[in-house]
């Protein structure tokens, strides 16, 4: 029988790449009293979260706000743009990317799915050459959308969103762009304007900071054009009640209220650090993980250091070392739970998450626990990741608290 009561001394150490630790501050936000959804306070509420948010995905068209994990947003953002057989090009990244695809298939478009081939597509990101010189190929301009996953969160890889856009341009294509960055948003630079994305499609539980029940569209006007002449159904996922009534700060349905008061305050706490700052932490704390594990003498799951992951590194463990036993072994002795490795790569890697509320001693204490896990499970290591991770984090200082 599962036991809920079991809880060991000290915090639970969340190192998956998402859900990632929801703060206090936002635990707090949400225990407040539960309010009318169509009293005057609800619309204030809304109007701040609905602008806010906007800020975070550095847009200045409507973003949609739905009470669904990330997987409704992409079917969200499938079904508001596109017409039973449309032909959209996605291209192969890791899991997510995949399950995307997946979905499409079921939806009744026809994707065509390109990449590398076998695993090393997963240890690499999207290759807009490729996709331009399909595009080139498709004369008839029968592809309606490009789709795309900004960060990889199976494997660690965060591709070049601008230089798809190029590639889409340089065609001659008018395909709509659609991008996934459920883990990348608030944790890696994202932008939605200026890169020429028509939907981005994002989640709560990553570096939002918030706990699984929030997605997101981001839109442009190109895709609210698109909407106008799309016949997949839709109902739930429809964007045009949704951002009429959004501009007066309410859903067309019930939305979840107390959500929404811990989005306002991961907004008022990541808008309050500076989005540079954000950005900046996280590739130091990315950098100070990937210098442990290249210090173990472990590959990397990425195997492009120019599209590095600040969310999440994926570490590859030794022929026949079972990742997960690993996993399990750390699990069991210190209370910290790693992200598994998913789709091909099961098995052979295991991901730690360094995203949201996270700080150079909650990387510490991460690596700490891996390597003690690592030498449990009878992997040798060529020295101290701990330590080599201890010295970049002295070496390269950053304050608390900025002007």
């Amino acid at each position: 029988m599962l036991k809920l009561d079991n809880h060991p001394a000290g915090r639970h150490f969340l190192q998956i790449p998402g859900p990632s630790p929801v703060p206090d501050r936002i635990l707090r936000a949400m225990s407040y009293p539960t309010i009318d959804h169509r009293g005057p306070e609800f619309g204030t509420l809304g109007l701040k979260v609905l602008d806010g948010i906007k800020q975070i995905f550095k847009t200045g068209h409507p973003v949609v706000i739905y009470p669904a994990s990330g997987t409704g947003a992409w079917e969200a953002a499938l079904c508001n743009t596109l017409s039973a057989g449309d032909e959209v090009l996605m291209f192969e990244t890791g899991h997510f990317a995949t399950l995307w695809q997946k979905m499409a298939l079921k939806l009744g478009l026809k994707p065509q799915f390109i990449g590398y081939p076998g695993t090393e597509g997963w240890r690499h990101g999207v290759d807009a050459q490729m996709i331009e010189d399909h595009l080139r190929k498709d004369s008839g301009q029968r592809i309606k959308a490009v789709c795309v996953v900004h960060n990889e969160t199976s494997t660690g890889v965060t591709s070049n969103i601008a230089a798809v856009r190029k590639a889409i341009d340089a065609a001659g294509h008018p395909a709509l762009l659609l991008v996934d960055t459920i883990s990348g948003l608030a944790s890696a630079d994202y932008r939605h304007d200026e890169w020429g994305v028509d939907v981005t499609i994002s989640g709560s539980q990553k570096g939002l900071m918030l706990p699984p029940g929030i997605s997101f569209n981001a839109l442009s006007p190109k895709a609210l054009e698109a909407n106008k002449s799309a016949d997949l159904p839709r109902s739930f996922w429809a964007w045009d009640e949704i951002v009429e009534m959004n501009k007066t700060g309410y859903w067309p349905y019930t939305p979840n209220t107390n959500l929404l008061y811990g989005l306002a305050e991961a907004l008022d706490m990541i808008l309050d650090e500076g989005l540079k700052n954000v950005f900046e932490r996280h590739n130091r704390l990315a950098h100070a993980c990937r210098t442990a594990v290249n210090a173990w003498g472990l590959d990397i799951q990425c195997a492009d250091p120019t599209v590095y992951s600040p969310v999440l590194t994926g570490v590859m463990t030794p022929e026949n070392v079972d990742a997960d036993a690993i996993r399990k072994t750390i699990y069991e002795h210190f209370d910290m739970s790693l992200g598994t490795g998913l789709g091909k790569v099961k098995g052979r890697m295991f991901r730690i998450g360094h995203l949201g509320d996270c700080n150079d001693l909650t990387l510490m204490a991460t690596l700490t626990g891996c390597e003690m896990g690592l030498q449990m499970s009878g992997v040798k290591l060529q020295s101290s990741g701990v330590l080599a991770a201890m010295d970049y984090l002295s070496s390269h200082p950053s304050p608390l608290r900025r002007e």
